[in-house]
């Protein structure tokens, strides 16, 4: 059979193994709550069974679908056997009770069945992809479908299929190869992050160990920022730890001019901050974080006072709401709300958070443009603001 015909073939049987997949379902159901209702699971299976015959033609010839055809086989015995069963005597009842047992285990090993088939195409399919495609957009169809097969949850299977496959190798290819589009790297490192939320105890050592983390740092956009940060909540002070030295470039990013990039940018600094030990939060200052954060709250509260000002905010008298206040002015507060990430944070001892509050309250001063606004942010910071 030549590719075209595959293709054709794979069209016609993926949607009715779904269709059977789902139908299975509903084979799926404590056998003594249907054991006085023969009338809806004989529907289920006669709507099942009906559904495998439209099938046959390619599950019969098809040896990785051996099994599932064994099992619809094993159904039709199964409820040829239960239409006999209809009286209601002690030993019908029992007998009944078991077959339907086994008609839901059936079910189970049904959509088990049909779940690592399709997972076996698509892994197939993703590679075939990765390895031949030249279009963005096809990549990144592959990537979103991958994603959400990996948001369903942990799969052994699934994860071993993955696992020969390489599919980790490729999504750091993609990540770590400025050739590819912003538009691919992007949707790989939203894989990667995936990848290590599915499975952290196997994914997290292959990320710490190769070039992913500073190809996000390095590509600097809003989203693979947005994984880093995701990444750092996952991994935590080991991440922070080995990123340590690329500090700076995170804090350079809040001077870009792309404004979801500076949020961006401002989140990882506050996961780093909550998770940092001395020489991470040192080398923070010593970047001119403070400063920079004033900066970028200053404008902010230029801002907000020129909306107050001339738009329509006070139509309705009613404080803003914290995710509306976030959302419209994501840098509001952002020195102290960083201040309270050191403070609560897990990385350092008592007597090193104090050394650093003293140390952001005379850099507050120092980065003042009047004493007004030294007395203002202090205040926030010694009172703590919500991170």
């Amino acid at each position: 059979m030549d590719e075209a015909e595959q293709q054709v073939e794979n069209q016609h049987l993926l949607p009715l193994l779904e269709a059977l997949k789902k139908a299975s379902k509903d084979l799926q159901s404590n056998p003594i709550s249907i054991i006085y209702n023969n009338y809806d699971i004989s529907t289920a299976i006669e709507a099942l069974l009906e559904l495998g015959t439209k099938a046959d033609p390619v599950i019969s010839v098809d040896p990785s679908l051996f099994k599932l055809n064994q099992l619809l086989s094993n159904l039709k015995t199964l409820f040829e056997k239960l239409e006999k069963l209809q009286g209601y005597g002690l030993r019908s009842l029992l007998h009944r009770q078991i077959t339907n047992y086994k008609i839901s285990q059936i079910g189970y090993a049904m959509e088990a069945e049909i779940q690592a088939y399709v997972d076996q195409k698509d892994v197939q399919s993703f590679v075939k992809t990765m390895e031949e495609s030249v279009e963005d957009d096809k990549k990144v169809k592959a990537l979103m479908g991958l994603e959400n097969r990996l948001g369903q949850g942990f799969d052994k299977q699934y994860q071993q299929l993955i696992l020969r496959a390489k599919v980790f190798s490729f999504l750091e290819f993609m990540v770590c190869d400025s050739k590819f589009s912003n538009w691919v790297r992007d949707q790989a490192a939203l894989a990667v992050l995936d990848l290590v939320k599915f499975n952290k105890d196997v994914f997290v050592g292959l990320v710490l160990m190769g070039p992913i983390i500073r190809a996000l740092i390095q590509m600097g956009s809003s989203c693979s920022i947005q994984v880093l940060t995701g990444l750092v909540k996952i991994i935590r002070t080991p991440l922070v730890d080995d990123i340590n030295g690329e500090i700076p470039r995170i804090i350079s990013l809040l001077g870009s001019e792309d404004l979801s990039t500076k949020v961006a940018a401002m989140n990882c600094i506050l996961e780093i901050a909550f998770l940092g030990r001395e020489e991470v939060i040192g080398s923070m200052l010593e970047e001119d974080l403070i400063k920079k954060l004033m900066g970028l709250q200053r404008l902010e509260v230029g801002l907000q006072s020129n909306v107050e000002e001339n738009g329509s905010v006070f139509v309705e008298e009613r404080e803003p709401k914290m995710e509306e206040s976030v959302e419209k002015f994501p840098f509001s507060r952002c020195v102290a709300s960083f201040a309270v990430q050191v403070e609560v944070g897990e990385g350092l001892e008592q007597s090193e958070k104090r050394a650093f509050k003293l140390e952001i309250l005379k850099r507050v001063r120092e980065a003042s443009v009047s004493d007004a606004e030294a007395a203002t942010v202090v205040a926030e910071v010694l009172w703590g603001s919500s991170p």
